[in-house]
């Protein structure tokens, strides 16, 4: 199943479009519509969409633009022109560009399906090229990999001089010049009970970004750690391609519902001898995460707040490194790995629980003092010698008070550490509060709003509040247009307007999709 999103400024071709492709009976699904290039970016970037059909003249953002920066940030996006000028330039730039297809107003339904499919094929093409484990298999196994990534590891790791480095790089067809150097490492996750075979695929198509971007140098140091040096010849741009490559990594690795990926984005640096800076600082973020499970993006400037506690961390430690960074889930199987370490008898047990159970204290006592907090006042009975004899009377009671500590120590812990976005998402939810009923509020204008880029913005915005920019404007809008149906005798079209929805349809397709219930069900009556 392929989606699809149409971006034209008149309502009635894309009605027309949403209304005369039978959807359900096709290979393809429908993911959302929008009037003009600028308003669609945003979505598009969220979405992600397989195609893209789109008007030529728009305005706003016309639809070479629109192509342009869709084909920037998501080069596997097929795209299909739409345009009432049958004239040899605009034909031109969209080849240049990388256009699918060109098709001519007016045109039909058949037309359109006919090339979507060809588009459905040239994805079908890429993916099974991708999936070619056998060719990937007898890669990994040629004699120049092997050496480029033995070379390369070399660099990332610092055991070999620029110079020499530069040299045997160019010896192995390696263009290792650049003014600028950004290493990124992601971490592969496969889910529970799948083997070392699932990473086969994904690393096929994460070698594949560097084929096709000659600003990315990519190779693997284990079979679920990806290394990516990304060169750059300007400083301003570095941010955004480091986000745009680090999307781009999740998107491939994502497609298999059975993987997640943490990408870390190590510092900037402006010599060949100090890549191994930059990957050190990417690795020890990737040390300090503790996002089993889900996708996500650090980055090495946006934590460098963050880092200052962990200098002071004993290395004989494993539990406060644990518990500096783990998720509340992980709490769990903390206190199994715990009892796991304890006997069954009722006398070796509270011996060896005891001597557990310091251990914890002493652990989140120093979390709470990196933290600048009293583990008293987090935990007030927590150094009393009634609690540890109280903790060790049974297994049941041991496992019981260890996760009930743990949980208090961690929502301690993130009330302290989860405050550096704080003020940035504070003042974003405000801004889409005061903007949401205007139609061209996008996530470039947010990002605008509270000074940071929108590629950078969108990664935040999306960690922190747990989902992306569209989908917590789309629930304001949609939680607004509740209000008004319950309240008010506005029509639906009204509220449409007033909510933000430029195209009365569009916002009641999305109200169905959000609420299982058309405008008119959810009222109660028919308008």
């Amino acid at each position: 199943m392929y989606s699809v999103f149409i971006v034209d400024d008149e309502v009635i071709v894309r009605d027309g479009i949403r209304g005369k492709i039978n959807w359900d009976h096709s290979q393809f699904s429908f993911s959302g519509e929008a009037g003009d290039g600028e308003i669609a970016l945003s979505m598009i970037q969220d979405l992600k969409p397989d195609i893209l059909i789109t008007d030529i003249k728009m305005p706003f953002m016309d639809g070479l633009e629109l192509s342009r920066m869709v084909k920037k940030l998501l080069p596997w996006t097929r795209i299909i022109i739409l345009s009432g000028h049958d004239e040899f330039e605009y034909a031109k730039k969209a080849i240049s560009i990388g256009v699918e297809d060109y098709i001519l107003k007016p045109f039909t339904a058949e037309e359109l399906l006919e090339s979507m499919n060809r588009a459905a094929d040239a994805l079908e093409k890429e993916k099974q090229r991708y999936s070619d484990v056998e060719k990937m298999k007898q890669a990994l196994e040629s004699a120049s990999l092997l050496a480029q990534e033995r070379l390369l590891t070399n660099i990332i790791t610092g055991v070999i001089p620029g110079t020499e480095a530069v040299g045997s790089a160019a010896d192995l067809h390696i263009d290792l010049i650049a003014r600028y150097y950004t290493v990124l490492v992601s971490e592969l996750q496969c889910s529970a009970g799948k083997g070392m075979d699932c990473f086969v695929e994904a690393k096929t198509r994460l070698l594949q970004i560097s084929e096709n971007n000659t600003k990315v140098i990519s190779f693997f140091v284990s079979p679920e750690r990806a290394v990516f040096i990304l060169k750059n010849s300007r400083l301003e741009n570095v941010e955004e391609e480091s986000y745009n490559l680090a999307n781009n990594v999740e998107h491939e690795v994502c497609s298999d519902p059975e993987l997640s990926v943490v990408t870390a984005i190590g510092s900037t640096v402006d010599r060949i001898t100090a890549i191994s800076e930059s990957y050190r600082s990417a690795m020890d973020l990737l040390r300090r995460s503790r996002f089993s499970g889900k996708s996500r993006i650090l980055n090495a400037g946006d934590c460098a707040e963050d880092a200052a506690p962990a200098a002071g961390l004993q290395e004989n430690d494993p539990l406060l490194e644990r518990i500096r960074y783990a998720d509340e889930r992980e709490i769990v199987l903390i206190v199994e790995q715990y009892l796991s370490y304890i006997n069954e008898s009722h006398e070796e047990f509270t011996a060896a629980a005891s001597y557990l159970l310091v251990d914890v204290i002493m652990s989140i006592s120093k979390l709470a003092e990196d933290l600048g907090g009293d583990i008293r006042d987090v935990v007030p009975d927590i150094l009393s010698r009634t609690f540890v004899t109280n903790a060790v009377r049974s297994r049941e009671v041991f496992a019981a008070e260890m996760e009930r500590v743990l949980r208090t120590v961690l929502l301690w812990r993130n009330s302290r550490t989860q405050g550096r976005y704080a003020d940035v998402i504070l003042r974003a939810k405000k801004y889409i509060g005061e903007h949401f009923s205007d139609p061209d509020i996008c996530l470039f204008s947010t990002a605008k709003a509270v000074n940071m880029s929108p590629n950078h913005f969108s990664s935040v915005f999306s960690q922190e509040c747990g989902m992306t920019y569209i989908e917590y404007l789309t629930s304001v809008r949609i939680d607004t247009a509740k209000k008004l149906l319950r309240n008010t005798s506005m029509r639906s079209s009204e509220i449409a307007y007033e909510t933000g929805f430029s195209d009365p349809h569009y916002f009641s397709f999305i109200f169905k999709k959000n609420t299982g219930q058309s405008p008119q069900e959810f009222r109660g009556k028919k308008e």
